[in-house]
């Protein structure tokens, strides 16, 4: 069965399954991949976007997987109408996702004294603590998002317009660079529901020593990308891309 609905689910939750779940094997203690960096983490972000979008093509929606690009297709259409059933998808494959990540990493929770790396395996953490600058790079890394994104479907860009299946392999890079170049300053949610439905869920699950789920940062990665989103959209309908 065909759904826009699931597609927006299954693929925002296998994204959110393999994007976050580097995260927790790069992070957490005595995993297998414990401490091997930046370039292991935007690589699989690169391969987890992929994978969930081609998931929510096969499903049947648009595998937007990201209430952001959602807003932005939105402002840059003028057609609204998959907000109502897009976001509430996203929102819960995002929180699915994150709980199957508790689950893989069931062992490793207890093994890991630092609340913060434990945060980190569900939501994004600054590197430096300063709102304003902060939502500065979410809003540029969202509008690099949607801008190219819409450059990549685009004829324009090819002269023809993309091959078949190509397009998630383009956009998963496109993460890709967007992690190794903005993402320094805030971890790159570029995506209200990645930050946003992990969130909820590291609050509420029984996760040994865990901390605080610092909702007071959380209004950054919901405003950022979707302004920068939203801008992107005004740019796309203003150039005809």
């Amino acid at each position: 069965m065909h759904s826009a609905f699931l597609g927006e689910l299954f693929g925002t939750m296998i994204m959110i399954l393999l994007g976050n779940g580097v995260v927790a094997n790069v992070v957490l203690r005595q995993t297998k991949g414990e401490k091997s960096g930046w370039m292991v983490i935007t690589a699989a972000w690169c391969f987890a976007v992929m994978a969930g979008v081609f998931t929510a093509l096969a499903v049947g929606s648009d595998g937007h997987l990201n209430p952001a690009v959602t807003v932005g297709v939105a402002v840059s259409t003028g057609d609204w109408s998959r907000l109502p059933i897009y976001v509430p998808a996203q929102m819960l494959g995002a929180m699915l996702g994150a709980a199957l990540v508790w689950l893989s990493y069931w062992s490793h929770w207890e093994k890991t004294p630092d609340p913060l790396d434990k945060l980190a395996c569900f939501s994004t953490i600054p590197a430096i603590r300063a709102p304003l600058a902060n939502i500065l790079n979410e809003v540029i890394g969202a509008f690099v998002l949607v801008l190219v994104a819409a450059s990549i479907s685009s004829k324009y860009g090819t002269g023809v317009g993309l091959s078949p299946g190509l397009g998630p392999f383009l956009v998963g890079s496109l993460v890709w660079g967007i992690g190794l170049s903005l993402g320094g300053p805030t971890g790159y949610a570029i995506n209200t529901a990645r930050d946003l439905g992990p969130r909820i869920m590291h609050a509420v699950l029984p996760i040994p020593g865990k901390g605080s789920s610092d909702f007071g940062y959380a209004f950054v990665p919901i405003v950022g990308p979707l302004l920068g989103a939203a801008g992107a959209g005004v740019v796309v309908k203003m150039i005809g891309i």
